[in-house]
């Protein structure tokens, strides 16, 4: 059964705002609410963020908002256009900021469930970008939903006001949004079940 209040992040979209992928994050953070979440959107050129260096500390407002939105929330959902094979440099840089939740009681995405979202326009590129997002989840110690959906970027799939226009592929965003609530629900079992590992040999950067 669904947690109502869970918060959930999503973050996705391209660099430029109210393309495919974006549409369907904001589509599922809608469900979300509905379900009984706490969706909190970060999506299209505003994630646009400078590339991570680990390195160096200084991090702009934005990249700050959201680690510490992934540092309190529940569940996550992610969004990305399959470019040339794998997922975007944008929301991959993204990720990288993850690193700074390396040393926290739950390092990274430890214990949180993770729905992927992946448009392109070929279906090479549909396979791949869900691979790597779920390649990515896996090495941040995320839990993948058992649901992805993939989308047909070269088909209209949503209207301007951000309404679904294909039946099938709305009742599979339901889905993803339903597992993530679900799983969400669960964490404080797995927080539990679970002590959070902080070997140096572990820590991406290092």
């Amino acid at each position: 059964m669904a947690r109502t209040g869970s918060r959930i992040v999503l973050i996705g979209g391209s660099t430029v705002g109210g393309l495919t992928t974006e549409k369907a994050l904001r589509f599922t953070a809608r469900l979300i609410g509905e379900m009984g979440g706490l969706p909190e959107v970060f999506a299209g050129p505003e994630i646009d963020l400078p590339m991570y260096v680990p390195e160096n500390p200084e991090r702009t407002p934005m990249a700050r908002r959201i680690v510490d939105a992934l540092r309190d929330c529940d569940g996550i959902v992610i969004a990305s256009p399959g470019y040339h094979g794998t997922l975007s440099g944008m929301i991959k840089n993204v990720l990288d900021y993850a690193e700074d939740l390396a040393k926290d009681p739950s390092p990274y995405f430890h214990g949180r469930v993770v729905g992927l979202i992946g448009a392109a326009r070929t279906a090479r590129d549909l396979g791949t970008v869900l691979m790597s997002l779920r390649s990515v989840v896996h090495a941040l110690r995320g839990w993948p939903t058992p649901l992805g959906v993939a989308i047909d970027a070269k088909t209209p799939a949503f209207d301007a006001d951000g309404n679904c226009l294909i039946p099938a592929l709305a009742e599979q965003l339901r889905l993803l949004a339903e597992q993530v609530m679900e799983f969400a629900g669960k964490r404080a079992l797995l927080e539990r079940a679970f002590t959070p590992v902080h070997d140096a040999d572990f820590l991406a950067w290092e």
